[in-house]
């Protein structure tokens, strides 16, 4: 939403809230992505309608209350403290397995699949991984009709209420929430400026050194970071990047260019090829949608992999997240056996952070297509590796056919992006999910850490001689071609 990105992943990796990252974390939030449709009238449960969704629904986790009636969708955001309008969307037709879809007014894609018994449901966003669990509710909760304080203290209990019931690792950064919460509402009140409270915010949370935090207070300001020692990839970056693997690996030669400039691929003369990802979205410039979005993916693969591949280099040591789902199409052109790729969980009790829904397997299906490469692969990551550049780096590391790590630790970001509003207009983002390694253990933090460790790829495009990996990954190649 494995963010993004912007994977928003529904929140999907889709919208970056935070100006000051919307390039870097370009699609640590895409997948399902926010929704910003027009207005849609609340929806009380009715009758179920002619396709049975009518009614107000609550899903497992995510703290999302969907609302429909007559068509029309309206997402709820919800805490102990708050209930704030989210999203909107239309009905606009129906899938092949029973689903009922829904489009917000950016192009976001509700899949909902009703159980039998009509008391459950699935949800799914267009360019997500997993599905997410629905019950109906009797009505709405009675705070989503109630008008809410935008002061201060209503926005600070608000966004602090949201970390407390969703954020899953406050115990592994040795964060006592509550204490957070003692020390600085004393010092909230309404009135304040919004500079001093969007400070107040901001350090509250620098402390979690997390990517996939984000504050967004309008013209007062925005918040994002990486981990320590990194920086946030985006446009700049990214074309550096790619100027010094053009001159110092490719001897001059350049990159073929494809999915609106994000793909980039070469073949050296003794048939290793080498394919640059900066994310996972974006392949369109005039359609943002999954199914574009997939379409040109495939086309480039069909490009690129070609026979008399005798090895490949994957680098995303640039790579700013995006769809999951369109990383695991990556995968699936990568190998001709299934496996196991991660399972995904999300925490789903507000006051027990180690209560998650029960995970979800995701498997890695070989490509019917016949444009395939089962040999040896070197996958680049780095500290700028981030989101569903880390989860395409985890579904990799089951692959059957040999698969070595080059390079430095990924980011540590793996969840999709919940992201929220405030009371007083302002947005932030955060995570609550875990992706899961068969052994049941996960990466969130200090990230994938690599196979063979090699120099700072930032550092040695400061200095514009040598690019470690890179001679690694082609060296180890060689060798198991042979």
């Amino acid at each position: 939403m494995g963010n993004s990105s912007a994977r928003r992943a529904r929140e999907p990796r889709n919208r970056t809230t935070s100006r000051g990252v919307a390039a870097a974390v370009l699609l640590a939030v895409v997948a399902g992505t926010a929704l910003a449709a027009g207005p849609v009238a609340a929806a009380p449960p009715t009758a179920e309608g002619v396709d049975g969704m009518d009614g107000v629904w609550r899903t497992d986790g995510y703290g999302t209350v969907l609302a429909i009636r007559d068509g029309r969708l309206r997402e709820y955001q919800t805490t102990g403290v708050s209930c704030l309008p989210g999203g909107a969307a239309r009905r606009t037709g129906h899938g092949g397995d029973g689903s009922v879809i829904y489009t917000g007014g950016d192009a976001t894609v509700y899949r909902i699949r009703p159980e039998a018994d009509g008391t459950g449901a699935n949800l799914h966003f267009d360019g997500s991984v997993g599905d997410r669990a629905l019950r109906r509710l009797p009505a709405l909760p009675d705070r989503c009709a109630k008008a809410t304080s935008t002061g201060a203290l209503r926005t600070f209990d608000v966004f602090w209420q949201t970390f407390e019931e969703n954020y899953p690792f406050f115990a592994a950064k040795g964060i006592d929430w509550r204490a957070v919460r003692d020390r600085y509402r004393p010092k909230v009140h309404d009135g304040m400026p919004d500079a001093e409270l969007f400070a107040l915010l901001r350090e509250m949370v620098r402390p979690l050194y997390d990517a996939h935090v984000n504050i967004d207070a309008g013209e007062t300001g925005d918040f994002a970071q990486s981990r320590p020692g990194t920086v946030a990839p985006g446009p700049g970056l990214d074309g550096r990047a790619q100027r010094f693997v053009e001159r110092t690996d490719l001897g001059g030669k350049r990159l073929r260019s494809f999915a609106n400039g994000r793909i980039g691929y070469a073949r050296l003369p003794d048939g290793i090829g080498y394919l640059r990802i900066s994310g996972f979205g974006g392949y369109d410039g005039d359609s943002p949608t999954y199914d574009r979005n997939s379409a040109v993916l495939d086309q480039t693969l069909t490009q690129v992999i070609k026979p008399g591949l005798r090895g490949l280099v994957l680098d995303l040591r640039i790579n700013g997240g995006g769809s999951d789902a369109l990383a695991l199409r990556i995968a699936e052109r990568l190998t001709d056996r299934p496996y196991f790729a991660y399972a995904k969980r999300a925490r789903n009790h507000p006051g027990d952070p180690s209560r998650f829904t029960r995970p979800q397997r995701w498997d890695v299906q070989p490509t019917p297509h016949r444009s395939r490469y089962t040999g040896p692969l070197a996958v680049l990551t780095g500290g700028e590796t981030y989101s569903a550049g880390e989860t395409l780096t985890q579904a990799l590391m089951q692959r059957p056919a040999k698969t070595t790590r080059i390079g430095r630790n990924t980011q540590g970001v793996f969840s999709d992006v919940m992201e929220r509003a405030l009371p007083n207009g302002w947005h932030f983002g955060l995570p609550n999910e875990e992706y899961l390694t068969p052994s049941g253990t996960t990466f969130d933090g200090e990230g994938i850490p690599p196979g063979i460790r090699t120099g700072d790829f930032l550092r040695e495009i400061e200095a514009g001689t040598h690019d470690s990996a890179f001679a690694r990954a082609v060296a180890k190649l060689r060798r198991q071609s042979r």
